[in-house]
């Protein structure tokens, strides 16, 4: 049942780019359009991931790792940097926030805008464009340490 359920799906899609077992059949032609980015070490690859140009079943699952990365990022971030925590925070999330489609959807808009932080690794990227997006306000001066007695 499970087959047959993401043939349908595969087919309500577009054809994936490669046939289900991953490789290609014998005499078939290669897939022509963009590669497909199946491992993120870079900020370029993660744009590619969260903003896929193929189609079917890989598009999917490039967009649910990607929302998977972008979520890990934001939690992860929260429980370094808690509200009203010692340490000022990286980035600046208002409330309500974008949905996490539209947080892939813009950070692989601003790194296709910037290209000479496309080696960078992938988290660094994204904290790049968190910081241009989310600013945090200006902070409040620093409070003197009362003496101890």
């Amino acid at each position: 049942m499970r087959t047959i359920t993401a043939a349908a799906l595969a087919m309500a899609l577009g054809s994936a780019t490669l046939p289900a077992s991953g490789a290609m059949a014998q005499g078939a032609a290669a897939p022509t359009g963009p590669a497909i980015v199946t491992h993120v070490q870079t900020a370029t690859e993660l744009a590619a991931i969260c903003d896929p140009a193929w189609g079917g079943v890989p598009r999917l699952e490039a967009i649910a790792y990607c929302q998977g990365f972008l979520t890990s990022f934001g939690q992860y971030h929260a429980l370094l940097y808690p509200q009203g925590g010692p340490a000022r925070p990286l980035f600046c999330v208002p409330v309500p926030g974008p949905t996490v489609a539209q947080s892939g959807v813009a950070f692989a808009t601003w790194a296709r805008a910037n290209t000479q932080y496309g080696n960078e690794p992938a988290l660094d990227g994204l904290l790049r464009w968190a910081q241009a997006n989310f600013p945090c306000p200006a902070a409040a001066p620093a409070r003197r340490s009362r003496t101890t007695r």
